[in-house]
């Protein structure tokens, strides 16, 4: 009897003694809440930080991306690792680094210690995120993976929503340490739910060779160039985002001179309706062109950041607003682009997200730094930013798809 090539991959999603499918689902989506819980909780926190420590606005920033680069190292080698040892190993591995650095985080004595746990935290992330999309693949395929995608990746944004709402409230009865100590706590939910998880990767489909050569296959999943160059053109698009990520705070509280929990508001509203996203592109976008609609959501990009460096520096509102336009489209292409760059790849999944992550976290790191610099205006420079790495993308897309490189679900090459 002839089995449907999607049922295997869709019934391992459901194989969860323990977590059961809406379980899975729910463990999926906390691993990607980790990074902007990592990151976002304490952004209220940062102005005040330079004047505990005695930190200049780069000292402190390092923080972020300190966090950001090491999280990238972390990713490089816990994917390859998860296709040779498991996806289990590696989750409980991170999720315990992860709870140890959070402590040390909350527990710092001076800037340099607290960059240097972060370090660490950033490491253990790494081998939590790394596994989130492994697994996805390893339970499901073709339409269920989109669908699945975007049902994480909406739940996930409930965290850059909450999380800077949560660190000021934490902020007016603790100092920036209640941050980490409530991430402590997350982390060690993660742990329970790794705990409880069963292995997604078959023993057929595991990397047999040497530890190296688990490590070597990164340089085999790079060279696919239907996989790296999308991978690439998707990063550069979401450069800018961490860019807004690491000052968001000082155009709200230093530029626009509101409060911290006022600020918490506008990036708790931008997650709000980012959180649409997902859905916006299951429900009516996802039978598009696939050529056309990554040139109109990065168009749409493009737009927002000519519109940050003009009406953004007006007032909050007007920022906001220019801003969302961009983070929304980031929102809706997220599914599309992530379960894309999943299709180039048959085996080596766990390789495949370590290149992925490496790339959006490297090239966010990039961001964060370019967007902390001295611009003289810290609006417009995020507006530029935004403009010239949405165009590049945008750009970059267009060759790609006139390219003599096939992209399965969009574009194949005829052999004549």
């Amino acid at each position: 009897m002839t089995q449907l090539p999607n049922q295997t991959n869709q019934e391992v999603g459901s194989k969860q003694k323990y977590l059961g499918h809406k379980g899975l689902i729910t463990f999926m989506a906390l691993m990607n809440m980790f990074i902007p819980l990592s990151t976002d909780m304490y952004l209220p926190a940062l102005p005040s930080m330079n004047s505990y420590f005695g930190s200049s606005f780069a000292i402190t920033n390092l923080t972020l991306s300190a966090f950001f680069l090491f999280y990238a190292i972390g990713i490089l080698f816990w994917g390859p690792l998860s296709d040779k040892y498991g996806r289990k190993p590696i989750l409980l591995v991170g999720s315990i680094l992860y709870a140890a650095s959070s402590i040390a985080c909350a527990m710092s004595v001076n800037i340099y210690f607290l960059i240097a746990a972060r370090i660490l935290q950033g490491i253990g992330a790494g081998g939590i995120t790394s596994v989130s999309m492994a697994v996805v693949k390893d339970s499901y395929s073709g339409k269920k993976r989109e669908s699945i995608l975007a049902i994480c990746q909406s739940i996930a944004g409930l965290a850059p929503m909450v999380a800077p709402i949560v660190g000021a409230l934490i902020l007016s009865f603790s100092d920036w340490r209640g941050s980490f100590w409530v991430l402590a706590l997350i982390s060690i939910v993660n742990l329970g739910f790794s705990i409880l998880f069963q292995e997604t990767l078959k023993d057929e489909e595991r990397y047999n060779g040497t530890l190296f050569g688990s490590i070597g296959r990164l340089v085999v999943v790079s060279k696919n160039k239907s996989f790296i160059v999308p991978a690439l053109i998707f990063s550069l698009s979401m450069l800018p985002f961490m860019g807004y990520i690491a000052v968001s705070s000082y155009v709200y509280v230093d530029y626009f001179g509101l409060s911290a929990q006022v600020y918490s508001y506008f990036f708790a509203a931008n997650a709000l309706l980012s959180i649409a996203g997902p859905f916006i592109y299951v429900k009516f976008l996802s039978n598009m062109d696939k050529k056309l609609f990554a040139s109109m959501i990065l168009t749409i990009s493009t737009l927002s950041g000519v519109l940050v460096m003009t009406l953004g520096t007006l007032t909050p509102m007007l920022f906001w607003i220019s801003f969302l336009l961009m983070s929304l489209s980031g929102a809706v292409m997220r599914p599309f682009s992530t379960n894309l760059l999943l299709e180039q790849q048959e085996s080596d999944t766990g390789s495949a997200s370590s290149v992925i992550g490496t790339l959006f976290t490297v090239l966010g790191s990039i961001g964060m730094f370019l967007a902390s610099i001295s611009w003289g205006n810290i609006v417009i420079g995020l507006g530029v930013l935004i403009t010239i790495f949405s165009l590049i993308s945008l750009l970059s897309w267009n060759v790609f798809m006139k390219s003599k490189i096939p992209c399965v679900g969009v574009k194949t090459i005829s052999s004549n």
